[in-house]
């Protein structure tokens, strides 16, 4: 239970006993720095059902508190504000409970309670993954495991979009440049492969351009009568028609995307448990629709197209069917949803890990599946989020400037392995270790210069900045818990017994608060899908286990209680990082 749990049916015991008014709410909030005390009751909204002033009726509960509640030891009052301060004893019971619990802060999930399946990736097989991926994949498997943590079972999926205009585009440059080239004859991952030849579509695709605008078309007739889209919009219909040679091709060359992609996956420490393709769902959600214009949530206009009017949700009219009665994104993203429910009957919600330029499709995605009736609709969360930037500007991958995700991840590396070379701290690690090492340090900093920054926030990604070994960034913690297992090495003694410790160090007393926090922050990053809940955490404990490593002797201390308490305690914080961290997706290493 947390502090403001164990207080609040004392309080309102206090308040009937001394006013004989019953209250249904107490109101808390951390103690200021400047005064004394580990919480703080807020007195004035009780000025509102007692006539007193709040000086006088915070000086009576506090004595109520103290008199009866022996986690309180005595209080102060600052205006409105009832300071209180909680005994020693508490926190020591507190972490005697904790420090062995292995699973501290996580609930287990009950077998009748419903699933939460969280798309996220999501990529086109027609190029590698980028910058944008990259934070699209960090969010999405950190909010999976976070709310898997908070007491949920999840699902990690994703859909793939392999069909389309743009997957042609790289077969047809494949097919007229390739020279039958694969990523066995030039040593290049799949998904590169398959990408440079979509930069050298649109290289000729603007060469076309510039050729017909040369001999007098304009602009718009050039994009549309260039040869090479025309052949491209040809190999589409081939492919929709089933034609053997088209889907032939589209199945070998998607099947390198897919081996480069799990490459890149696995270095980036994602996964997922099941996946959907678009060439499988593009169909899904048209029977949808007929059931949608049956019920009246759906409208069929005189050419035979078919929309919903949301003009009265704040919203406009949204086509569903064209009138040739192909399928628009609506209705296959209607109809997916629909699908993952059926394959998965436990799943009662979802959570679409996709960019912020989508906020308004998913508003109507959503509404549209409420009008249909979905109870499930009620638990569909868009978790949207804002570009990455690279000091050298925005990418575009048609002209292949984008920041390739390998290219990144390596980058990140190489950059963890200069500045720790600078340092000079490895001198005693195998060139194993030391390569094991700048991966672990140079990922960890990638990942938690994204997490730390709330979603909806555009990032400017600066790779030296995130690896500075100060500050709040992921080495820096790293650091901290590195050091920590430096003096678990070092404690050549029995350590693992309860404590028998009565007073606290106020450092001591501090820390303890901020273990206190974890599960409730947990929670709360779930609640609100922000892993930066959670990193930003990660780095307070880490900045208050610092303060007390600075303030107090633990392997040095003269009193044998005080030695195995503290190791005890600076053990329970490294658990606490690493755990934290495991949810972020990062490692941490045992030396650095």
């Amino acid at each position: 239970m947390t502090l403001s749990q164990i207080l609040t049916p004392s309080i309102e015991k206090a308040v009937q006993a001394l006013f004989g008014i019953a209250i249904d709410k107490v109101e808390f909030q951390t103690t200021r720095k400047e005064f004394e005390g580990d919480i703080t009751m807020v007195i004035f909204p009780l000025l509102k059902v007692v006539k007193s002033n709040p000086v006088e009726l915070g000086n009576k509960i506090g004595n109520y508190l103290v008199e009866n509640i022996a986690e309180v030891s005595r209080f102060n009052v600052v205006s409105g504000f009832l300071n209180i301060v909680i005994s020693d004893q508490y926190y020591i019971n507190f972490f005697n409970e904790i420090k062995d619990d292995a699973k501290y802060g996580f609930v287990t999930p009950h077998i009748e309670d419903k699933a939460v399946m969280v798309e996220y990736s999501s990529p086109n097989t027609n190029k590698p993954l980028h910058l944008g991926h990259v934070r699209n994949n960090l969010l999405g498997y950190s909010v999976a495991e976070i709310i898997k943590a908070s007491g949920k079972k999840v699902y990690k999926t994703q859909i793939i979009n392999d069909r389309g205009i743009h997957i042609c585009k790289s077969m047809l440059a494949w097919q007229k440049f390739g020279n039958g080239q694969t990523p066995e004859s030039t040593g290049l991952k799949g998904d590169k492969l398959v990408g440079n030849y979509y930069v050298a579509f649109d290289k000729a695709y603007k060469a076309e351009i510039a050729q017909l605008m040369g001999e007098g078309k304009t602009e718009e007739e050039a994009k549309k009568q260039a040869p090479i889209i025309l052949e491209a919009q040809e190999m589409l219909l081939k492919w929709e028609a089933g034609d053997e040679e088209v889907i032939s091709l589209w199945k070998t060359m998607n099947k390198w995307v897919y081996d480069g992609f799990a490459i890149t996956y696995k270095n980036l420490g994602v996964d997922f448990d099941c996946y959907y393709y678009e060439s499988n769902t593009y169909l899904l959600g048209k029977d949808v629709v007929q059931i949608g214009l049956e019920k009246g949530v759906f409208e069929k206009d005189p050419d035979g197209s078919v929309w919903i009017d949301l003009t009265d949700e704040g919203l406009d009219r949204k086509i569903v069917l064209r009138s040739d009665g192909t399928a628009v994104y609506m209705t296959q993203d209607i109809g997916t949803a629909i699908q993952r429910v059926k394959d998965y009957q436990d799943v009662g919600g979802m959570v679409y890990t996709v960019g912020n330029e989508q906020d308004y499709h998913f508003k109507v995605l959503f509404l549209i599946l409420k009008k249909l009736g979905f109870d499930w609709s009620k638990n569909l969360f868009h978790l949207s989020y804002g570009m990455v930037d690279l000091p050298s500007g925005k990418m575009k991958s048609r002209e292949g400037t984008v920041v390739d995700a390998d290219d990144l991840m390596q980058e990140m590396t190489d950059t963890a392995q200069k500045i720790a070379e600078d340092l000079g701290k490895l001198d005693t690690y195998s060139p194993e270790e030391k390569v094991k090492l700048y991966n672990t340090i140079g990922l960890g900093a990638l990942k938690y210069y994204i997490l730390k920054v709330d979603p909806k926030k555009r990032i400017l990604f600066n790779p030296e900045e995130s690896v500075d070994f100060a500050g709040n960034t992921g080495p820096f913690i790293q650091y901290t818990y590195a050091r920590i297992q430096s003096i678990i090495r070092k404690a050549n003694f029995d350590f693992s017994s309860k404590s028998e410790i009565v007073t606290l160090h106020e450092k001591e007393k501090e820390l303890l608060k901020q273990l206190e926090l974890f599960p409730e922050v947990i929670q709360n990053a779930a609640h609100n899908h922000s892993p930066a809940l959670l990193a930003n955490y990660t780095y307070d404990l880490v900045r208050e286990y610092n303060s007390f490593y600075q303030a107090v002797p633990i392997l040095g201390s003269d009193v044998v209680k005080e030695k195995i308490f503290r190791v005890q305690l600076s053990k329970k914080v490294a658990d606490t990082i690493a755990a934290s961290f495991r949810l972020l997706g990062i490692s941490v290493p045992e030396r650095m």
